[in-house]
């Protein structure tokens, strides 16, 4: 007998977690979850960041360190979370190389406030890229319309992405679209397509919150039962587009010149609603070839009860447009739900980046007080961990 997560991994799904902070390292709790929860991944966001760092002490030796050095807010906020991303990735090598380079990739997210200038976008883009200096680290891009050149410039230049935020069909299609850019110009300029990386992050919870608001509004019989059911419909049809783009011609060219797929990737996969199965979101998106980015609760329920189905996507495309084209006869506006959803994206990200950076210049305010010593195994400011660490 296999544990679900197991059987969701051999059902060619890749389990990430959707979370990272310096204590998850310093403890070893990251290197527990991959032995003993099939975790092959981390993603993180600015949500993400401002939690961990204004809620651990870990952070205060490193803190220190900046504030004593004088640097400013935003030199400051890189250093801690490039750190963090940087061990991260170190934990993860041994399966990044296990997997040929698939899977062991850990993301770092641009600056949010940034998400609608391409220019400032590319530029984050390699910045991080270089700080971070891992081959198996990813550059969160949001699939904003202003991010789809982004990401393709930072892809022609041989950076691996996570293209996030992406939440309508019409938009998934401009990300492949703008992946396949991308590789196609790095292949013009000489770049070994074997070493680009890239998922694309579909975000599910959330379209049931917006829809499920919408649904309870009108609040007849035939609208309420379609509550919990735009989200996983949504994805299917998202996963339907992704066969029909990687069996193309165009993407057969690029795949005999050494490229990877971009795998779909469902993130925001904590069920919101006590109502419903708190592992919907995994055991109904399992097909092969795609991520799972789950938090550690959504990792544990799928451990404990999650029942795991070989393929539970590819049989129900007919189902999932019918559910869309009910919403639709039912007056609920697709690309209002999805326009929304992008936005408050957006601004959720924004308002936790500001949060940070408002707590951290108070920090960096009040550590130089502080004792200057290291903790036992730390790494200085910019030093890899030390063996084992992690």
């Amino acid at each position: 007998m296999t544990d679900p997560l197991s059987r969701l991994s051999r059902a060619g799904v890749a389990v990430w977690l959707d979370d990272l902070s310096r204590d998850r390292l310093v403890t070893g709790n990251l290197t527990a979850l991959i032995r003993d929860r099939s975790v092959v991944g981390v993603t993180t966001n600015p949500t993400i960041f401002q939690k961990a760092i204004t809620q651990g002490q870990t952070y205060d030796e490193q803190v220190h360190d900046l504030a004593v050095r004088g640097v400013d807010i935003g030199e400051a906020l890189r250093s801690l979370t490039a750190y963090d991303v940087r061990w991260a990735c170190d934990v993860m090598r041994s399966v990044y190389e296990a997997s040929g380079g698939l899977d062991g990739r850990v993301s770092i997210e641009v600056d949010p406030r940034i998400a609608h200038d391409t220019g400032k976008t590319i530029a984050e883009a390699r910045a991080l890229w270089w700080l971070v200096g891992r081959p198996n680290l990813l550059i969160k891009i949001p699939a904003t319309l202003e991010g789809l050149a982004a990401i393709s410039q930072a892809l022609a230049e041989g950076i691996s992405v996570n293209v996030t935020l992406i939440f309508s069909l019409q938009r998934y299609d401009g990300v492949m679209d703008a992946y396949l850019e991308g590789l196609e110009r790095a292949r013009n300029s000489g770049k070994d397509l074997s070493q680009i990386a890239s998922v694309a992050s579909f975000f599910v919870s959330r379209v049931d919150t917006e829809i499920d608001k919408r649904l309870n509004k009108i609040g007849s019989d035939e609208a309420l039962a379609l509550r919990g059911k735009a989200a996983v419909a949504n994805a299917r049809l998202a996963y339907q587009r992704y066969e029909q783009v990687f069996s193309s011609a165009r993407w057969r060219a690029l795949e005999k010149a050494g490229a990877h797929r971009q795998r779909p990737l469902w993130a925001s996969t904590g069920v919101k609603d006590p109502e419903y199965s708190d592992t919907m979101y995994v055991t109904d998106l399992a097909a092969p070839g795609c991520v799972n980015t789950m938090p550690e609760g959504t990792i544990q329920a799928v451990y404990n009860h999650g029942i795991i189905e070989a393929d539970t996507i590819r049989a129900h495309y007919e189902d999932a447009q019918e559910t869309l084209d009910t919403l639709k006869d039912l007056g609920i506006d697709y690309n209002d739900v999805v326009s929304v959803l992008e936005r408050e994206g957006v601004d959720k990200f924004e308002t936790s980046w500001n949060e940070l950076i408002e707590s951290l210049t108070g920090a960096l305010q009040h550590s130089t007080g502080a004792s200057g010593q290291r903790a036992a195994g730390h790494p200085g400011e910019f030093g890899p961990p030390a063996a084992g660490a992690g």
